[in-house]
């Protein structure tokens, strides 16, 4: 495959992750504020406020939704390729290797893609600035078409 079809994959697998884990985040919090909320007194009359399940419920579900926003703006950024993609990207691989098995996958594939030479190529590009009137970036020989190699200096000679 192509770098740039690993990257749509990569892309497509950090959304589907994240989309994947939002709904069973919220379905789980849906469920304990549920059940929390209809929960019986007890006889003794010494339970916990129904507001504190409803909170820890809430809680689950911010925090499911949250874990999974880095593998959003990082499936986003890879699709577009944005500059900034291989840090989201490893940001996400992070974040997901801790969700066994589905998380560990996307985060294997992610730190296989972008330290492999294809994610190098397609992401460790020097940034190249134009100079005022100039149509290619500076560092390109037009003729050519390649970059201009590093000539180191001329050390002074030895007046030992």
């Amino acid at each position: 495959m192509t770098p740039e079809q690993h990257n749509k994959y990569l892309g497509l697998a950090h959304l589907g992750y994240a989309a994947l884990h939002s709904l069973m985040g919220l379905l789980v919090g849906i469920v304990m504020i549920v059940m929390f909320s209809t929960l019986p007194s007890s006889p003794r009359g010494n339970d916990p406020p129904p507001g504190f399940f409803i909170a820890i419920g809430g809680f689950v579900l911010v925090f499911s939704i949250g874990w999974s926003l880095p593998s959003m703006i990082a499936g986003y950024a890879l699709l577009k390729k944005k500059r900034w993609a291989k840090i989201a990207g490893l940001v996400a691989g992070a974040f997901a290797a801790a969700q066994m098995p589905i998380g560990t996958a996307v985060s294997v594939y992610t730190f296989w893609f972008l330290f492999s030479p294809p994610g190098r190529l397609l992401y460790d590009q020097p940034l190249r600035s134009l100079a005022p009137g100039q149509a290619e970036p500076i560092g390109i020989d037009q003729e050519k078409g390649k970059e201009h190699q590093y000539v180191p200096p001329v050390s002074p000679p030895d007046w030992r």
